[in-house]
């Protein structure tokens, strides 16, 4: 009997041991853009590429350029009674010019129901200098992603899957990698959005990753066959977490000239699988775009430009919403009625 409690505890101890080396994550991969983003991962740019598959996992990310003072704006903004969660937008250059998107997605913030507090958890990830100096007129919590010369030209508008487009929106996804490694979660939502009304009462406690998505079929949350949408996730710290975006990153090769979300709808139905990771769409009643638009006012938390090209469109379009938004508020007050109570 004693041989087999011995037995009993070695497999006990074994199983613990392995359960252990599950938890270390891996560091993103070494990037294929430019060495700029190399820099976000806090990698060096001497290493040469390899299989993740084959790395050894690492405790810590190493530390990087700017993480003491990205490390800051994240615990400023950090909710702490919500798992270290921040909101998270990506700013380049043509997006942040007066009156253009990046006013309009803080305005709706300060005339939203019940988004207006959620501003000081929100942090700005600008991309280059002119884009940093816009964002620090307009809100406290900046951060200064700097740009290698003789890259993107940020300034101007870059054409929908363009060289250009495509370099922004990965340094987008990096952006998000290295919070995460940083441990915290986060809210990201792209600056062609709108915020109505508080759309953190829409995401499950228990739910590793919860996204938009383009057009929003049957009542179940947790099947995948709908068009993904990046440009609102919900998505939780954890090892688990660190090593699919590793995954997600890396499949970007099987897909080349490719943005991150028509890699996530490729792989979708492997990858979150495979690191136990929980994935849930939320109904475009509650995050709606213009690829499906929905406008019942005591639902819709945020409104995305999706499925409209160009700045002005999107500009344009958003506007028009949001001026309704208002109107419908005027009139509720006029009403007597709670438009501020939490939706059903």
């Amino acid at each position: 009997m004693t041989r087999g409690f011995l037995t009993f505890l070695c497999g006990v101890a074994t199983a613990a041991a392995c359960f252990g080396l599950l938890l270390l994550h891996v560091p993103c991969p070494r990037s294929l853009l430019p060495a700029e983003q190399e820099l976000i991962l806090g990698r060096s740019t001497n290493r040469t590429h390899a299989d993740p598959s084959t790395k050894k996992p690492a405790m810590a990310p190493a530390p990087a350029p700017g993480d003491e003072k990205l490390l800051e704006l994240l615990r400023r903004a950090s909710m702490d009674d919500l798992d270290k969660t921040v909101i998270l937008t990506f700013a380049s250059q043509a997006w942040t010019a007066p009156a253009s998107l990046q006013d309009l997605l803080l305005e709706s913030f300060r005339q939203g129901v019940g988004t207006e507090p959620l501003l000081k958890h929100l942090v700005i990830v600008a991309d280059g200098a002119k884009t940093y100096e816009h964002c620090q007129h307009v809100h406290p919590l900046c951060y200064h992603l700097q740009l290698e010369p003789g890259g993107v030209d940020y300034a101007t508008q870059q054409s929908y899957m363009a060289k250009g487009y495509l370099e922004i929106v990965w340094r987008k996804f990096l952006s998000q990698a290295r919070v995460l490694q940083l441990g915290y979660s986060f809210v990201f939502t792209d600056m062609d959005i709108i915020w109505l009304r508080n759309p953190l009462l829409r995401i499950p406690i228990g739910v590793d990753l919860a996204m938009s998505c383009d057009k929003y079929y049957g009542d179940n949350p947790y099947d995948l066959d709908k068009e993904a949408n990046s440009g609102f996730m919900y998505v939780k710290a954890s090892s688990r977490m660190v090593a699919f975006y590793e995954s997600w990153y890396a499949a970007r090769l099987s897909y080349p000239n490719t943005h991150e979300q028509w890699v996530f709808q490729k792989v979708k139905d492997t990858l979150p699988a495979k690191h136990g990771i929980r994935v849930q769409f939320v109904d475009t009643a509650y995050l709606t775009g213009f690829c499906q638009l929905k406008k019942d006012f005591n639902k819709v938390c945020t409104v995305h430009a999706n499925c409209l090209v160009g700045l002005k469109s999107k500009l344009e379009k958003l506007t028009e919403v949001f001026n309704e938004w208002k109107q419908f508020r005027k009139k509720a007050a006029l009403l007597g009625s709670n438009t501020t109570a939490p939706t059903h």
